[in-house]
């Protein structure tokens, strides 16, 4: 199975947070004055998340490839990690810095199969292993 690959979308929205319209690069997924974003993607820019809830900012990180903004949908309780970019509101973000941030790793599809092979492996294991 060949892994999910970005799909870049030119769309214009209008925020359901704060109500600015948005002008769309194809990158853009979430709102650069209010932080907030809508629960639309599975893998990015595949329309294909059924909640379509609103993802509240509830955290940002600072990491090796820049900043990061984790974001929490409201419907669905889903968390994803989004990169800052330079139209964002830099007070936004760095209002966010000090906040618990729940799930802030979100797993990859490989990283996934393999702890659901540890765990196929762990109920198959003999409940006794022996030492040797």
């Amino acid at each position: 199975m060949e892994p999910a690959r970005f799909t870049r979308r030119r769309e214009d929205f209008r925020c359901l947070h704060c109500g600015a319209a948005v002008r769309g690069t194809g990158y853009t997924n979430h709102c650069p004055h209010c932080l907030w974003s809508r629960h639309v993607d599975v893998t990015p820019g595949d329309r294909a998340a059924g909640c379509g809830g609103p993802m509240e900012p509830v955290g940002a990180l600072s990491e090796s490839s820049g900043l990061v903004v984790v974001q929490r949908c409201a419907t669905c309780g889903h968390t994803w990690r989004n990169r800052v970019v330079p139209a964002d509101d830099r007070e936004v973000v760095l209002a966010l810095f000090g906040h618990p941030v729940p799930d802030a790793t979100t797993p990859s599809r490989r990283s996934a199969r393999r702890r659901l092979t540890v765990r196929r492996e762990l109920r198959s294991a003999p409940a006794h292993v022996p030492l040797v």
